[in-house]
């Protein structure tokens, strides 16, 4: 049977885990899903429940045309090392910092879950 990298990872969020790769050599996690270790080639890759901790890297606020409200595109260093693209939600779009904590949590779209930050109010 293939590797199907993406695959897994939406069927460990639709069973409400947030897991991230790592080679077993390395002890390195990353993200995306791939087949192979970033850098090293390594095919000995195995998933790994993520904390959910992170701290914002960068953030873009993006202000559609009305009435569409703003939101935020952020990256987010993860606890584990790998950074990833998200966004923060329930909290307004402009007050999101760089260097803030935030938590993840897995929603859900018409055709795939995703993982998106809250702020982490218990730092």
């Amino acid at each position: 049977m293939p590797l199907r990298p993406d695959a897994e990872f939406q069927e460990h969020l639709a069973q409400g885990r947030f897991m991230l790769q790592r080679s077993r050599a390395s002890q390195r996690c990353f993200f995306y899903p791939r087949t192979l270790e970033p850098g090293s080639g390594a095919l000995d890759l195995e998933w790994v429940q993520a904390s959910g901790l992170g701290t914002v890297y960068a953030i873009t606020v993006v202000r559609p045309k009305p009435p569409a409200e703003p939101y935020n595109v952020v990256l987010v260093d993860l606890a584990e090392g790998p950074r990833m693209m998200s966004r923060v939600e329930c909290t307004p779009a402009d007050s999101v910092k760089i260097g803030q904590r935030v938590r993840a949590r897995i929603n859900r779209d018409a055709e795939r879950f995703f993982v998106v930050f809250d702020p982490d109010h218990f730092e």
